[in-house]
């Protein structure tokens, strides 16, 4: 066997390991969930076990060939006029039929490319209207995509397993008799790579508060920390809804993951909170056989958390739980299966990457004849478009890295290690998608200054909601303990915000005073070597769009089944991973509230920034977040990349909805 050793993208194979090679706590006790992605800074090597054409292991392998749309500039065009108030095709939404027979492949394009990949010994099954599942030997994999494959071998480390995966040596390229019909193709790099987007507080802080007696969620008033969604209800203004009944009733909304769960845990939750829900509201759809059993490792409280902040806002509504394996064939067909089904009316996924990573890995693809680079952006940007014109209503968490994402998925680099430009995750950046950010609630926070934790405390005041960014901490780092924001733990953390360098700035954020073009000067780079110098002022799509709470210093708790620690109540919890799946719920009561599906709200929420509805009078739908920063961008009255638009008030937003205009 080799290791892995050397070169710059070798490097970054052994680097990129998902958090669960990776995220490891130091306390043996919960300080707040096992997920915290706090991790060790030695990262294990990838062994090369060798080519998989010379194990004697000869066993078949599967990779999903997504199939491109028919008149995709048809379809963005028919996006908008579903999606602008006022425009005469508003909420006119297509069923899964007439989507298909307008932009789906036709029979002799899947044929085609059927027939294509049976000269190479490839059979193909169709599976969705616009995905392939490909089975063949590697050998005949190799010969069909030009690439050379390999098994790896990432030893256990900590509390975290080892395990296996494979990928390529070299750049795959799509077969000529494939040109022109295919936006992916995805599963010859097997490697997990997503990453849960939710924090806790690190153990400087966590470690650091006076002691306050663990309580059992109620209805109201609960502290900082210990927010239900019942609290995220007085905060955000659902109450009004509940009060006219609206509570999802006839609703469906799903939950994208890569991790399972125990559904218990979501029933004890919303149960001790005295929310009247189904016992049957929940279904499990295991998609590529699933993601294995729950684990701390996986993200399964990632999973448990989605599942009781949606349903838990909306609890009249039916929940299906996708759960696919974490790796980016897994992701593809998330999407797929649960946009092909159609029967969530709105999704809302919480795990995500730094939007550029797929240029790490081996699995954009080149097509032969027009040149053009393919892959999982496409193709999941290709499925969003069928979402939206379903109407289903899609939200991603923006990141918890502040303005730098990529700082997350290479485990926090020191910049001794790595360079920090300004980056976004992804698939928030993706212009078909709504990406929720963070801020932090307003109020006092107070923190011990001596080993013992008496009076006199250090307060922070925060006298306004505020963008989510770690640095109003650094001043305490500083004087309690003498150190620096990343020694502190607290740098990036915040709210995912910025300019993406891979997706035009969309239509709906044409005109909107606030938005950005890319930083110059953005560089990263590994021990010194440059990987990669982002374009500067690039117009890209800004994120995010809307935001909620998601400090885990104003944050929630989480009734989980931990594998390691048993059923616990995980305090101090946030993430934009909690803004995702909230958003998942009040869609839910706006749906029910006005009897339609949402679609895409992107167009809705900027078109009531531009018309000059937003954030004027007592009803206003929107609050500007003026005060903050995630490190970098800044909050302002109006938009900025940092809190997007603002936060709902979704009693006020409902109303808007119901105006003539929409």
């Amino acid at each position: 066997m080799n290791t892995v050793k050397s070169g710059v993208l070798l490097l970054i194979l052994a680097l990129v390991m998902l958090p669960s090679a990776m995220a490891q706590t130091n306390a043996e006790a919960p300080a707040g969930h096992p997920g915290v992605p706090y991790p060790s800074k030695a990262t294990p090597q990838a062994v090369d076990l060798g080519a998989m054409t010379a194990q004697r292991d000869k066993s078949p392998m599967s990779v999903t060939v997504a199939l491109s749309l028919r008149n995709l500039s048809e379809a963005e065009d028919l996006v908008r006029s579903l999606s602008t108030p006022g425009a005469a095709q508003y909420h006119q939404f297509l069923t899964s039929d007439q989507f298909v027979a307008r932009f789906g492949p036709t029979n002799a394009d899947v044929a085609k490319v059927v027939a294509g990949l049976a000269k190479y010994g490839l059979t193909a099954q169709r599976t969705t209207a616009t995905t392939l599942t490909v089975t063949g030997m590697p050998a005949d994999m190799e010969r069909a995509f030009g690439v050379t494959l390999h098994s790896y071998q990432v030893p256990p480390q900590g509390k975290a397993a080892g395990y296996t995966y494979h990928a390529p040596l070299n750049h795959p390229t799509i077969p000529s008799e494939l040109a022109g019909s295919v936006s992916a193709v995805v599963g010859l790099d097997s490697r997990p790579t997503l990453h849960p987007l939710h924090l806790t507080v690190p153990p400087m802080l966590a470690n650091a508060r006076p002691p306050k007696q663990s309580t059992t969620p109620s209805t109201t008033g609960n502290p900082p920390g210990f927010l239900t969604v019942s609290d995220f209800a007085a905060q955000y203004d659902v109450q009004p809804l509940y009060s006219k009944g609206i509570t999802g009733k006839g609703r469906t909304l799903g939950i994208m993951t890569f991790a399972s769960f125990t559904p218990s845990d979501a029933f004890f939750y919303w149960n001790a909170l005295g929310l009247a829900v189904d016992p049957n509201r929940i279904t499990i759809v295991n998609v590529d056989g699933g993601s294995g059993p729950p684990s701390d490792a996986s993200g399964s409280d990632e999973t448990t958390l989605d599942v009781e902040q949606s349903g838990g806002i909306a609890p009249g509504a039916n929940v299906i739980v996708y759960e696919a394996p974490n790796t980016n064939q897994g992701s593809v067909d998330v999407y797929a299966a649960a946009i092909e089904a159609n029967q969530a009316q709105s999704l809302s996924i919480s795990w995500g990457f730094w939007e550029w990573y797929q240029n790490l890995e081996n699995s954009p693809v080149t097509d032969p004849i027009t040149g053009k680079t393919v892959g999982i952006t496409q193709a999941t940007h290709e499925l969003l478009i069928r979402a939206a014109i379903q109407g289903q209503a899609v939200f991603a968490a923006a990141g918890d890295s502040g303005a730098y994402d990529v700082d997350r998925d290479f485990g926090f680099c020191y910049p001794a290690f790595c360079s920090l430009p300004l980056t976004v995750d992804y698939p928030a950046s993706d212009t078909a998608i709504t990406a929720a950010g963070g801020t932090t609630l307003a109020g006092l926070q107070q923190y011990c200054q001596n080993a013992a934790c008496t009076p006199p405390y250090f307060d922070i005041n925060i006298q306004h909601e505020s963008v989510w960014g770690w640095d109003y901490l650094v001043g305490f780092c500083a004087t309690v303990y003498g150190v620096d924001p990343i020694t502190c733990g607290i740098f990036p953390g915040g709210t995912g915000g910025g300019v993406s360098i891979m997706f035009d700035v969309p239509l709906y954020q044409f005109f909107v005073p606030g938005v950005q073009r890319s930083q110059p000067g953005q560089e990263w780079s590994l021990f010194g070597t440059l990987v990669y110098a982002l374009p500067a002022h690039y117009p890209g799509r800004n994120v995010p769009d809307v935001s909620f709470n998601a400090d885990p210093e104003t944050g929630y708790i989480i009734l989980y089944t931990s594998d390691r620690f048993g059923f616990v109540e995980y305090t101090f919890s946030g993430g934009t991973s909690f803004v995702a799946p909230q958003l998942n719920g009040v869609t839910a009561l706006l749906e029910q509230d006005l009897h339609s599906r949402m679609g895409l709200l992107n167009f809705p929420l900027y078109f009531l920034a531009l018309t000059g509805q937003a954030y004027h009078g007592h009803d206003a739908p929107l609050h500007a977040i003026a005060y903050g920063d995630n490190w970098f961008y800044s909050g302002r009255n109006g938009y900025a990349p940092a809190a997007g638009l603002g936060t709902l008030d979704v009693a006020n937003f409902a109303k808007a909805l119901s105006r003539p205009e929409f």
